[in-house]
């Protein structure tokens, strides 16, 4: 189970990835978290959002897909897709806004077994099941 949180804060949007390995039975086998970059284009989505929240105007596509890739090359703001991904799922949504903990809205990808699978160096939230935002 892979975990990506968007956190909106004083100091601006951060994104952070927990990924979780789990056993046949559910178990936690390890987990590792780490910061995730929010690229320019996931900002700009951001705003969008308000933008047309605020002016009555049609919402873009929702963020529906998590993507996993192997390529170790660091991520810029400037990135608009996964250098090499291994695997692509629908995600659900949890949390939300000013619940308590924060600004935070997580997102979670559940990979099942041989789907994503490879020394994973990347990740992302995007709008669609191939390509996207």
């Amino acid at each position: 189970m892979i975990k990506d949180k968007v956190m909106v804060s004083d100091s601006g949007v951060t994104g952070k990835l927990t990924i979780e390995l789990r056993d046949q039975n559910g178990n936690i086998k390890e987990e590792r978290t780490v910061n995730n970059l929010v690229v320019t284009n996931g900002k700009n989505y951001i705003a969008r959002l308000m933008r047309q929240a605020a002016t009555g105007g049609t919402y873009a596509s929702p963020m529906t897909h998590m993507a996993v890739g192997d390529v170790q090359t660091a991520a810029t703001t400037s990135d608009v897709s996964l250098a090499s991904e291994l695997g692509r799922v629908a995600l659900t949504l949890s949390g939300g806004i000013n619940t308590g903990t924060g600004n935070t809205v997580t997102y979670t990808g559940t990979f099942g077994p041989g789907v994503g699978t490879g020394a994973l160096k990347e990740a992302g939230i995007l709008n669609a099941s191939s390509g996207g935002d």
